[in-house]
């Protein structure tokens, strides 16, 4: 039981350290909500080469936090 606990930590500082690392991909919500000048906050931006792997990782790691949160609640019962 230690041994999830601790994975689950891992995976959740791995999953704020990749967003982190993620660049902005628009001008941000105070842009969207108050109509700042050339908003694009949903404009459909393509993700090239180290971003595309950085969403992908992020993307499985979220997962992976999922599936490790149910479990870890489930064990947490027995």
């Amino acid at each position: 039981m230690v041994a999830l606990d601790i994975i689950f930590i891992v995976v959740a500082v791995l999953i704020v350290i990749l967003s982190l690392l993620q660049g902005g991909k628009s001008d941000g919500a105070s842009s969207s909500i108050m109509g700042g000048i050339g908003s694009r906050s949903f404009a459909n931006i393509k993700e090239r080469g180290p971003e595309k792997i950085l969403s992908y990782v992020t993307f499985g790691l979220a997962g992976a936090f999922f599936f490790l949160a149910i479990i870890v609640r489930l064990l947490e019962n027995v």
